[in-house]
């Protein structure tokens, strides 16, 4: 019979030693512990953040660390500046980049392909955005009809020799003071809200092509000025709505602006045909590239970086980087050239994957695929 009760304090059938309150009071309250699963939610949502915690907020707050601002000695600085002065006094030579891409492992899928669609010439897609369009061609058909223009404009068409600079936001353009030499390519490509206005020293005045998605666009508008073209890259059907809507220039609706991670620009001070959408067979084709240089089993999204350096491919004969390299080696570095981010954010995005991105560049400097004008990669 006592077998079958439960030991209590004051159990009168019970002939053994009652329990003591104390131990009775732990044992009770090791049993509500257990059992109530609000608690535990509750402290596992605390566990949960205070991990995220450990790993952000090194990287995006301020630190006694100093920040890498130029560890270039001023003899590397003056042979990457005369390397620069070299490239662009040098005779042009049509059809360079791609005639070497052949010496690049897995690269021969980025050849001729197409840079921006056309109304009445895209899809069909297999693929859903990013990677293709899948599912948003009716909305693409709207914002295509929204653009009177494809293609280049005259202004970046005129040259029978190209040279393309691709500008990316690395800490390393930091201090280069490049950005009279930027200023003298024929095609400069930037990426999202990478900014122009204070740091023309470093990394230029003009803007050919800004490739972005709504999050990333530049919310001041003198950051458009000396734009030739802005071009989009859908992440995502709804990102096709907002670029007839700035084309339009009409105010997105409340609901469409609940959808977007952070806040979106409504107003961009540039005419429609000043607008183009990036065809997803670039970002497409870069990924199965990078694919052949990781071991990660899933398709990869590239960065807007590596995209951009293909699109270079197509318009352009010969092409440069600047900007470009992830140091991660050293966390506390300079991630970008234009805030005291740290290259340790990096280690916290899931959705690139930078080190096989830094081996198929390192490919392409090595087979005179591409020029390194800083040197980082």
């Amino acid at each position: 019979m006592v077998a079958q009760k439960k030991l209590s304090v004051t159990d009168p059938e019970d002939d053994s030693e009652p329990l003591l309150p104390a131990q009775a009071s732990r044992s009770g309250e090791a049993r509500d512990f257990f059992i109530s699963r609000e608690r535990n939610l509750s402290i596992s949502v605390v566990l949960l953040l205070g991990c995220f915690s450990a790993l952000l907020v090194p990287a995006y707050l301020p630190s006694d660390t100093p920040l890498w601002t130029n560890d270039s000695t001023p003899s590397t600085n003056k042979a990457l500046l005369n390397h620069s002065a070299a490239l662009l006094e040098g005779e042009c030579r049509r059809g360079w980049s791609r005639s070497r891409l052949g010496e690049v492992p897995y690269a021969d899928r980025l050849n001729e392909v197409g840079v921006f669609l056309e109304s009445g010439k895209a899809g069909p897609w297999e693929l859903y955005p990013p990677l293709g369009l899948q599912g948003a061609e009716q909305t693409l058909k709207g914002a295509l009809s929204m653009l009177t223009e494809s293609g280049l404009p005259a202004q970046l068409n005129s040259s029978t020799c190209r040279r393309c600079v691709v500008v990316g936001s690395g800490g390393v353009l930091h201090g280069s003071h490049l950005g009279a030499h930027i200023d003298q390519y024929d095609i400069i490509i930037r990426m999202n809200n990478a900014p122009v206005f204070g740091f023309e020293r470093d990394a230029g005045s003009r803007t050919s092509i800004r490739l972005l998605y709504p999050e990333g666009a530049p919310l001041l508008g003198h950051e458009y000025l000396h734009t030739s073209l802005l071009v989009l890259v859908p992440f995502k059907s709804l990102d096709l709505y907002w670029l007839a809507s700035v084309v339009a220039h009409k105010p997105l609706s409340w609901w469409s602006r609940l959808w977007f991670w952070r806040e979106v620009v409504e107003n961009v001070p540039l005419p429609p045909e000043n607008f183009r959408i990036l065809n997803p067979d670039i970002m497409h084709r870069t990924g199965q590239v990078l694919q052949d240089y990781t071991r990660q089993p899933h398709t990869l999204v590239p960065t807007l970086g590596a995209c951009a350096a293909v699109l270079a491919l197509q318009v352009c004969d010969q092409v440069s980087l600047a900007g470009f390299g992830y140091d991660l080696q050293h966390p506390a570095s300079r991630l970008h050239y234009y805030e005291t981010l740290r290259m340790g954010a990096m280690e916290t995005q899931v959705v690139h994957d930078v080190r096989a991105e830094t081996q198929f560049l390192r490919q392409m400097v090595k087979a005179g695929v591409i020029n390194d004008l800083t040197g980082a990669i």
